[in-house]
């Protein structure tokens, strides 16, 4: 097999608050190969996005350090990366489409003015070339009449337009690897489907590594291949989407997986999960997972679990996988 696109080792990263230490990011690690997307799950605050944030070096400063870890794309340490370096490598080789397009593009500038910046910046292109490219990448990602929108501003766009303008800057290097993080959330279902295809397409076209972050698991199901389960800044689960999906072990796996709603179940309330997530900033000893869970044992709430191998790929942090 090829070597991954992105290789994130032990992951971690701090936030330094008057109420203690945040460990946001703590001891992350997966890989993503070419034309492959990871899902990252969980519940709010739960570390996905600043794991995605981490891996580009975004972190909100002063009160954020990456303290620990490494960060290998295509076998370069992003980590030890000089911010000058950096600069070269956010958009090119890493690109990243958020959850508000508005957060994304700046409202006083041209649609045109915004979708030409990457190509200057990275090719190299001016005159017709640069005019024509910009063209060509609004009619990659399906916006009509793509000359008449470069003129427009972002406010003159509906939300889904404006996520497809993020998409093709995104896409306008092409990235080695694509970060989506909850690129759907302020779309209708109608757009929504629209947009899952259009990434779907875009990865496939440019065999683009991905890593989709999301609440929603119906949306991990259609475009994933392996799903990585975050709670308190950790994996706690991680594996194809089918082991997931159809046999999870960890307990606040099966949790989320239960709160879903079922088309034509019969069932009067919704499952919910007991309890709220935890205070990063003062973790319980042992499992942080284990002051909500029903299978809790004296052991979990006194010893932090290992990451246990299932095989196949799948891997769990509960004392209730423990290999025999």
């Amino acid at each position: 097999m090829s070597p991954p696109v992105i290789d994130v080792r032990e992951l971690k990263t701090h936030i330094v608050t008057r109420w203690g230490t945040i460990k946001a990011v703590d001891g992350v690690s997966f890989t993503v190969a070419e034309g492959e997307t990871l899902g990252l799950v969980g519940e709010s605050g739960s570390g996905k996005s600043m794991t995605c944030l981490s891996i580009l070096r975004l972190v909100p400063r002063p009160a954020a350090r990456i303290v620990g870890g490494q960060v290998l794309l295509d076998g370069d340490d992003l980590l030890t990366q000089s911010e000058r370096q950096m600069q070269r490598i956010r958009g090119k080789r890493v690109a990243m489409i958020l959850q508000d397009p508005m957060s994304s593009l700046n409202p006083v500038f041209s649609i045109g003015m915004q979708v030409r910046e990457p190509l200057v910046s990275y090719h190299g292109l001016s005159g017709k070339a640069l005019a024509r490219r910009a063209v060509e990448l609004l009619a990659a990602v399906g916006i009509s009449s793509p000359a008449a929108r470069l003129r427009a501003y972002p406010h003159q766009l509906s939300g889904g337009m404006r996520q497809r303008v993020v998409g093709a800057m995104a896409i306008s290097a092409p990235p080695r690897l694509l970060i989506a993080d909850e690129p759907t959330t302020s779309l209708d279902l109608t757009i929504q489907a629209q947009y899952l295809r259009l990434l779907k397409d875009l990865q496939e076209r440019h065999r683009l590594a991905m890593i989709f972050v999301t609440h929603n698991l119906g949306i991990v199901a259609k475009m994933c291949d392996r799903v990585a389960v975050m709670y308190a800044g950790r994996i706690v689960e991680a594996g194809p989407v089918e082991m997931i999906f159809g046999a999870p072990r960890h307990p606040y796996t099966r949790a989320l997986l239960e709160s879903v709603p079922r088309l034509g179940a019969q069932t009067e309330w919704l499952t919910a999960i007991e309890g709220q997530p935890p205070d990063l900033a003062a973790l319980p000893p042992g499992c942080a997972f284990a002051p909500r869970c029903a299978h809790a044992m004296e052991r979990c709430r006194a010893e932090e679990p290992s990451e246990f191998s299932l095989g196949a790929g799948h891997t769990s942090r509960c004392w209730l996988d423990r290999p025999a």
